[in-house]
């Protein structure tokens, strides 16, 4: 836990002395001659809510299976705790894992489905009722508990899968795509639930998932991931203003790619030519790039001002036609066709209806953005 003047911030993963509570050392994992995981090294600590976030086949499910002990390593060490857990088997384990199935019994009530592991394990028969009722309450189900899983709703058979998940206090709680069968207004409100009760009860949760937005909302920090190796390992915003590669831009949220040579002004400055008869694109890096490398900038559609005439107060200005509108609700997003061509995404807030848009198809207009708005990206 780190001091920010008054403030406490949950970072320890900037803190050089804070232990781990899972940690991945030189793993990979092999099957037959594909390798799914590939030499990978990550640390996730104590009360996290971890996201592994990647394409299907980048490698995130194993990764998770490994930690469950569904699947060995091929190569290299995981930690839990600081014990090796490779000659742990699943059962004895300190994790438990919520499928995305939910794998609730039928025949039994939501109260039963709960006490389904406690009854096999050491836990007196007197306590095991205590426990079920705190798991209801936490998941707000005690009127449900007598009912069986098909009488419930989906977003409710959600939440009884993670009461009987969280029953036996597990150290670490493993989520594969829990809210990929929901619709998509009751995933976004479960999303918020699932933070809610993953913070009162301080267990570290680690959810795997293809969906960025749901990454993005419920984790403290996100593993971005591609055929097997770790690319960007963040906070969510860091993740979104600064990906460190074209893959990890591309992949999260929306974006504009643009491609040309560098050229050095000062500093952290740097001049983007990338397109005959076009004003070259300030940026800013903190690395030291050389004069002619091959780059892309990069810069978010809400970053860019529309306007239709060019402003005289930002370092980068465009001009284009609106080629195409889309109407998002809360938002529009604008696509701009330049003189050679290329289209530029971008969005404005909804904040008058829309028969008073300011700008319509075929209108000619100006795209500007700050020096720092956007980022140079080198691979």
């Amino acid at each position: 836990m780190l001091q920010d003047g008054s403030k406490s911030i949950f970072a320890p993963w900037s803190d050089p002395a804070a232990t781990p509570l899972i940690r991945f050392q030189s793993v990979s994992k092999k099957f037959g001659h594909f390798t799914a995981v590939n030499d990978l090294n990550l640390d996730i600590y104590e009360r996290e809510f971890f996201a592994l976030l990647g394409p299907s086949g980048c490698g995130k499910t194993t990764l998770m299976r490994m930690l469950a002990g569904f699947e060995a390593t091929s190569e290299g060490t995981i930690l839990l705790d600081g014990q090796n857990i490779a000659p742990v088997p699943p059962n004895k384990r300190a994790v438990n894992m919520m499928f995305q199935s939910y794998a609730l019994f039928p025949h039994l009530s939501v109260a039963d489905n709960i006490a389904f592991g406690l009854k096999r394990s050491p836990m007196a028969k007197s306590d095991i009722q205590d426990r079920v009722e705190e798991m209801l309450k936490l998941v707000r189900l005690e009127q449900f508990a007598r009912r069986k899983p098909h009488q419930i709703s989906g977003g409710q058979r959600q939440r009884v899968a993670l009461a009987r998940s969280l029953a036996k206090a597990p150290r670490l709680l493993l989520l594969d795509e829990p809210l990929g069968a929901l619709d998509k207004k009751l995933r976004q409100d479960t999303q918020f639930e699932l933070m809610d009760i993953q913070e009162r009860t301080g267990t570290t949760f680690v959810i795997v998932t293809h969906d960025q937005e749901e990454a993005m909302t419920v984790a403290s920090r996100v593993a971005v991931m591609d055929q097997g190796e770790l690319v960007q390992v963040d906070t969510p915003d860091r993740i979104y203003e600064t990906p460190n590669s074209v893959y990890v831009a591309d992949f999260i949220g929306e974006i504009n790619l643009i491609e040309g040579n560098i050229s050095p002004i000062e500093a952290d400055r740097y001049a983007l030519d990338w397109a005959e008869g076009q004003p070259p694109i300030i940026g800013t890096s903190q690395e030291m790039l050389r004069e002619g490398t091959r780059c892309h900038f990069a810069i978010r559609p809400e970053k860019l001002a529309i306007s239709a005439e060019p402003p005289t107060d930002r370092a980068n200005c465009v001009t284009g036609t609106i080629l195409d509108i889309a109407y998002l609700g809360n938002m529009s997003t604008y696509i701009v066709e330049l003189s050679n061509g290329q289209t530029l995404k971008a969005q404005v807030a909804n904040n008058r209806r829309i028969a008073r848009r300011t700008f319509t198809w075929n209108d000619q207009v100006s795209l500007s953005w700050t020096d720092t708005a956007g980022v140079i990206l080198t691979r």
